[in-house]
């Protein structure tokens, strides 16, 4: 990795209500690199801070309005997602792809020169073969970063996260995997991160401008964290 801006970054984050976009909005007010943070949200966060400014934006489908919001910021920390089997197909796709190319699109224009570090998700297909709707849409949204003109793209590509704190896991498949964590995580440890270190990893790498990249699979962000000598939040 690189050497930190010399300056205290603007840093905006999408999805801070969310699992991974929480970690990354703690850590990122408490990061001293980090001079303020920009959530932009669909529902309230009910936390002030000084270094935080709250957005409130219900539909991301169109995100002009948040150009002046976008305005002079370093980097950006894109987390927003749904999980298959909680929407629609339809749904799925716009979350997945619509949402974050059009909120690139106005970030783009507002902030040329910013960061983008984008949640995305192990077996991301970018040929857009795979039979998986997921892999094909989060696929879809990695070409359009990558050919949007960003100076640095940050993909994550996370196996399975493990939430840390007690949730309702969103299907089957993720009650399971909660339930045989342990086990899991000895069998096939490249295969498993936890929530809270994901987040840090996708922090640093905006603030640090890494060289490394543009894509971190989950083995790539395990071996980040590692490098890491922050204490976990909570």
């Amino acid at each position: 990795m690189n050497i930190p801006r010399p300056s205290q970054m603007r840093l905006v984050i999408v999805g801070a209500t969310g699992m991974v976009g929480g970690y990354a909005l703690r850590y990122a007010l408490e990061h001293p690199a980090i001079g303020s943070v920009t959530a932009i949200v669909r529902r309230s966060l009910g936390i002030s801070h000084p270094k935080l400014k709250e957005v409130l934006h219900r539909d991301f489908a169109d995100c002009s309005a948040l150009a002046e919001v976008l305005s002079g910021q370093d980097a950006a920390i894109f987390c927003l997602g749904a999980y298959t089997g909680a929407v629609s197909d339809a749904e799925l796709r716009a979350v997945t792809v619509d949402y974050t190319v059009e909120f690139a699109r106005v970030l783009r224009s507002s902030s040329p020169d910013a960061a983008f570090s984008l949640l995305s998700g192990s077996g991301a297909d970018q040929t857009g073969q795979s039979r998986m709707a997921f892999a094909r849409y989060k696929g879809e949204a990695e070409n359009a970063l990558l050919a949007s003109g960003f100076p640095h793209v940050y993909i994550f590509r996370p196996a399975y996260i493990y939430p840390v704190e007690p949730r309702k896991e969103p299907n089957f498949s993720y009650r399971l995997l909660r339930r045989i964590y342990p086990v899991f995580r000895t069998l096939f440890p490249n295969q498993v991160i936890r929530a809270d270190d994901l987040a840090r990893a996708m922090v640093e790498v905006a603030v640090l401008e890494s060289a490394e990249g543009p894509i971190f699979e989950n083995r790539d962000i395990r071996a980040m964290v590692q490098s890491l000598h922050r204490p976990r939040i909570g």
